[in-house]
This record gives C-alpha cells, structure tokens and sequence, in this order.
C-alpha cells in the first residue's frame, strides 16, 4: 500500500510525457522520477529508517512511467485514427 504514490506518479508522468516533445521527455521524465521518487520516500516516512529507500522509490516512479508511456502513445494513435471508408 505504502508503494501506491510512486507507481501512480509514474503511471501519471508517462502518460504526461507523450504530449511533450520527443527532446523533452527524456530529462523532464528523470527530474520528475527524481523530484516523486524523494516525495514519496518523505510522505510514507521511509527517511527516517534510512534514505536508502530512494534507491527503491525514484526506480519504482522511472519504471512505472517507462512501462505506462508506450501503452499512452498507442492509446493516442489510436484515438487520433480517422475510420477508414466502408
């Protein structure tokens, strides 16, 4: 449960990251990994056991975002198809 904010940031970041330009996405998508993977490390409290637990949540967020991203684009090229004519 404690995980459910950096897999939804990622969720959330790589379906922002298909309506950015291709020579955007790369260093916004690892800044925000970083920036969420710390929230989440801050908000669940893990910080205080050790900061380590960045090493497991700034991942999480990059792997979530990575693994929603290609599925976001397919998604929009397919609403965007115009229907083919009987």
């Amino acid at each position: 449960m404690i995980e459910l904010f950096p897999v939804t940031a990622g969720l959330l970041i790589g379906l922002a990251l298909g309506v950015l330009r291709p020579s955007w996405r790369a260093p916004l998508g690892a800044g925000l990994a970083v920036v969420l993977g710390t929230l989440a490390t801050v908000l669940s409290g893990e910080y205080r056991i050790s900061w380590e637990f960045l090493l497991i949540d700034i991942p999480l967020v990059a792997g979530a975002a990575a693994l929603s991203y290609p599925g976001a684009r397919a998604l929009r090229l397919h609403l965007h198809r115009r229907p083919t004519p009987p």
